[in-house]
């Protein structure tokens, strides 16, 4: 018997690990572009950005991956886009993107807000 809380079969592991990788991507190419455009429309520093469910950035991210709005996305996802993108604005600001592993830094503060894997992709049902 596994240790682990929930057992994965290879159809779910392999569907989550195809949707978190192409979510990853996705989700840092928008906030590097948000945070250009911030930069280039003049916002002068991080704590001037914020992710609400309003924001433009949620909108694009929410509809790219919940395009029927079929979860309700955790406020925690709202807390930890706003860091990603004070951490991406920080580092741009500071051209630091000129170094080719810039977003390595970036990355090791994120991956330590990583929480649960949510109930619902805990499912048996293979999508």
């Amino acid at each position: 018997m596994s240790s682990l809380p929930h057992q994965f079969n290879r159809c779910i592991t392999s569907q989550l690990i195809k949707w978190f990788s192409n979510f990853r991507e996705f989700y840092y190419i928008h906030i590097e572009k948000f945070c250009r455009q911030f930069i280039a429309d003049g916002v002068s520093s991080a704590s001037d950005l914020s992710v609400t469910r309003d924001s433009e950035l949620f909108r694009a991210l929410n509809m790219h991956f919940n395009k029927g709005n079929d979860f309700q996305v955790p406020s925690r996802f709202l807390e930890v886009a706003e860091i990603t993108l004070r951490e991406f604005f920080n580092a741009i600001s500071l051209a630091k993107d000129l170094d080719p592993s810039w977003k390595k830094a970036i990355y090791k503060v994120i991956c330590k807000l990583d929480s649960d894997v949510p109930e619902v992709f805990k499912s048996t049902i293979c999508w």
